[in-house]
């Protein structure tokens, strides 16, 4: 970090002390995250922090969503977690044509919530640094209207912006039918500029080369242009972490 970085770092950290709350177990690193998505507002970065962290602490105790709390959304077997890019970053696929909208919006939540946790601890190096990020593809392929969930979109973007700031390095939309043109356009209100621009939308054949390098054939599935076999999350299992 340079100069100007620590210091708004330390005056974040004051300000966090100021509304009540701490950064004591927080590295520098996880603070410039949420410096970052507030453009360095330090007192809108200070509230975000606090909000983040009671939400963490009533939403998520165990400090993780377990299997067992959402066994209706695994059992679909829609989302897979497949490595690192070619940038190190862990990649989530998730299947649109294996997902309905959800009748236990709770449950969904936390489903997203696991996604994302276990997503970005599998980034870790034996321990996290604090500014790991992830690859999200959502592949449209063959999905009719009764997949479709905008509702639920708009769920995932939200949680990414206010609870996993700076967390998303890409998010590529593989396959979208002419009918999903309309709800993406709806979706895309919900969604916050900076996060628009790492959204791309796969649709010729120099955007889908692109996305093949970006990611890796090493971990792309054969049916993407790659080498690797679809590894469902559930079957994905994290090393412990080093102190």
């Amino acid at each position: 970090m340079d100069q100007n970085q620590e210091l708004a770092v330390a005056q974040l950290r004051r300000a966090v002390h100021n509304l009540g709350s701490s950064t004591e177990t927080y590295g520098d690193i996880t603070l410039m995250r949420f410096l970052i998505a507030r453009s360095f507002d330090i007192d809108k970065t200070a509230k975000m922090f606090v909000q983040w962290r009671e939400w963490r602490a009533s939403f998520v105790p165990l400090n993780s969503i377990p299997e067992s709390e959402i066994p209706d959304e695994l059992s679909g077997e829609k989302i897979f977690l497949q490595g690192l890019s070619t940038k190190g970053h862990p990649v989530l696929i998730c299947k649109a044509n294996k997902h309905f909208p959800s009748k236990d919006a709770l449950q969904f939540k936390k489903f997203v919530v696991h996604l994302l946790d276990k997503t970005i601890a599998s980034g870790f190096r034996g321990k996290e640094i604090g500014n790991e990020k992830l690859i999200a593809i959502l592949d449209l392929q063959q999905i009719g209207y009764k997949n479709v969930d905008a509702r639920g979109l708009i769920t995932c973007f939200q949680f990414l912006q206010a609870y996993y700031p700076e967390r998303l390095a890409k998010c590529y939309l593989l396959h979208m039918p002419g009918f999903f043109v309309r709800v993406w356009r709806l979706v895309s209100r919900f969604i916050e500029k900076a996060t628009l621009e790492k959204i791309v939308i796969v649709t010729n054949e120099e955007e889908r080369e692109e996305f093949v390098r970006e990611v890796g054939e090493e971990v792309l599935p054969e049916e993407y242009g790659g080498k690797a076999k679809l590894i469902l999350v559930q079957d994905v299992e994290l090393q412990p972490l080093t102190e």
